[in-house]
């Protein structure tokens, strides 16, 4: 058994050198994962020593495959113990487990088989596994792949033929395929190595959370997301620490059993991108918030390409009655190519803004400090992890001095090796030590702030507009809700045309046809250019597997006229 000095030793001193290796170290703890149904009952609870037992035996099944080192295995990462339990066991047959998204949205379950077909057959998968829920749709994928493939549930490999262990993997093997949202272009694999992986747990842990003996998680982020994978698995398991999951289609369908978890089992840390802590304030009711006690909530974690800070200053507010104190608030910036985080804010010490003057900010790229209403707030991502860097360059790849905008380039320990290609790896995002996120931002005070996408800036009239100023315009005059408008232009024989889809819940042809014009007057008010506005179907707006939004698939279903916008019903602003 790991007594709390061990384990104080185990964080603080030596350094786990694979995944397999801090596992098997937590399964000595009295510590381990809890799992939720819609109805807030525990409906499994494995220690870390259950799961490291069952890993190890399905690792015997795995190696009577005789499959080549380094092989990939598919996983359908649902929220259940099997999926903890197959890429354990990935590991220690030496082989590379590869989360898939175990969502299916409203378009069906075509879409959804189409997409783990792709992915397994860009991941050039051996063996693919799920929980008999997704069993069917992972055979369906199978029958669309080319290659062999096994596929089959944890319980039925576990009934085959064992064999002999191989030699357990070591810290410069590749540790897993991690695929990105895809939120501007097809998900793409990155590469991590068990050395670069437990670089980043292990700063999470120390430096970043401080994670310490009365700590426990509480999640319902996706395992095939980074956030929920390396966050929300690997360091609470690292940590030894323990863990109570809900699942993501539970969490939406009953966003109040999240907090309520927090409440009832003691939890003192979570994360969720901002529409997580959006629709949650949405969704409670005023008596939900006092039966809740959340003082012991000491870290609310967000991440995302840019966080909204009114987003959680709203979420902060409705839940204070619960005890849950602002300060608990903990903005952070990081992304799968770095395995997860990159900076943090110091825990305790809640949201910090930087309020800009926008003109000056689309006329030069400079976030210069500004008040009034013309100014735009962004929230501090705080500071980096130790032995990480980052480095603003402009278009020409030159250093930007503080407050200048332009493309944020990381120099980090747990960088990927590169993005999974059937020829080996692309290696073009890595500049030397530098690799170029694509993300927008600028440093003050030896913080980070991140701005957007540089793949989203707009260019309308030869000036440089970010898509979500004019979102963010949009729901507000709309009185709308976050991630309620997408924004994006389209090439016209002679110019751009600026086009802003706004998700529309009023019916009444008369009110929805002025809803959209008092938009359009307000884009045109604030950014002084024209926009066409339509007004598309609630829940229309594409998202990725991370449930971010995807305006270039947005793009594509407005350009293909695309029935599921709703746009036959919509009704454009006319000219004014």
């Amino acid at each position: 058994m790991v007594t709390p000095t061990e384990r104080e030793q185990a964080l603080r001193g030596g350094d786990f050198a694979t995944l397999w290796e801090a596992l098997s170290y937590a399964a000595g703890a009295a510590t381990g994962a809890n799992f939720f149904d819609g109805r807030g009952r525990c409906t499994a609870a494995l220690s870390w020593g259950a799961i490291a037992e069952a890993a190890e035996a399905l690792a015997g099944a795995f190696s009577a495959l005789a499959l080549p080192r380094g092989s990939r295995v598919a996983i359908v990462a649902e929220t259940h113990p099997n999926f903890h339990i197959a890429f354990f066991a990935a590991r220690r047959a030496a082989l590379v487990p590869v989360p898939l998204p175990a969502s299916i949205h409203m378009g069906g379950a075509e879409p959804f088989v189409a997409l783990l077909a792709r992915l397994m057959a860009h991941a050039d998968a051996k063996v693919a596994l799920a929980t008999d829920a997704f069993l069917p749709y992972l055979e369906q994928a199978r029958d669309a792949t080319p290659s062999e493939l096994r596929v089959g549930t944890v319980e039925a490999f576990l009934a085959g033929p064992h064999a002999a262990l191989p030699e357990p993997p070591g810290p410069d093997e590749v540790a897993y395929v991690q695929y990105t949202s895809g939120s501007t272009q097809f998900p793409r694999g990155a590469v991590l190595t068990e050395r670069s992986t437990l670089r980043n747990v292990l700063g999470i842990i120390r430096d970043g959370l401080k994670i310490g003996e009365q700590d426990r998680f509480c999640s319902w982020l996706p395992f095939y997301h980074d956030m929920g994978l390396v966050g929300k698995v690997m360091v609470p398991m690292a940590s030894q620490t323990s863990i109570d999951y809900l699942g993501p289609r539970e969490f939406a369908m009953r966003p109040r059993l999240w907090p309520r978890l927090i409440s009832d089992h003691g939890g003192t840390i979570s994360f969720s991108p901002p529409f997580g802590y959006e629709l949650t304030a949405r969704r409670l009711r005023a008596q939900d918030a006092e039966s809740f006690s959340l003082s012991h909530w000491r870290i609310a974690g967000c991440g995302a390409d840019m966080i909204r800070p009114q987003v959680l200053e709203a979420f902060a507010e409705a839940l204070a009655p619960a005890g849950f104190r602002k300060e608990a608030l903990m903005p952070s910036y990081g992304m799968a190519e770095v395995s997860l985080a990159v900076s943090f804010t110091a825990p305790g010490t809640g949201l910090h803004t930087d309020r800009i003057d926008r003109a000056t900010r689309e006329r030069k790229g400079y976030a210069q400090p500004g008040e009034g209403p013309e100014s735009l707030r962004f929230t501090s991502c705080g500071q980096l992890l130790p032995g990480y860097e980052a480095e603003i360059r402009d278009s020409k790849g030159g250093p930007c001095p503080d407050r200048t905008i332009g493309t944020i380039f990381l120099k980090t320990p747990s960088t990927m090796e590169g993005y999974l290609t059937k020829d080996g790896l692309d290696q073009s995002a890595l500049h030397g030590a530098w690799l170029d996120t694509g993300d927008l931002g600028y440093l003050y005070n030896g913080t980070l702030v991140v701005t957007g996408r540089r793949k989203d800036l707009l260019i309308v009239n030869g000036r440089n507009l970010w898509p979500q100023d004019l979102e963010l315009t949009a729901e507000r005059a709309a009185e709308g809700r976050t991630g309620d408008a997408a924004a994006f232009t389209v090439e016209g024989p002679e110019r751009d045309e600026l086009v802003v889809l706004l998700q529309c819940r009023e019916r009444v042809p008369e009110k929805r046809l002025e809803l959209l014009r008092g938009v359009r007057r307000a884009v045109q008010t604030t950014f002084g250019v024209e926009a066409n506005v339509q007004g598309v179907e609630p829940h229309a707006l594409p998202r990725t597997t991370s449930g971010k939004l995807s305006r270039a698939k947005a793009k594509a279903l407005f350009l293909d006229k695309d029935p599921s916008l709703g746009l036959a019903a919509a009704q454009l602003a006319p000219e004014a």
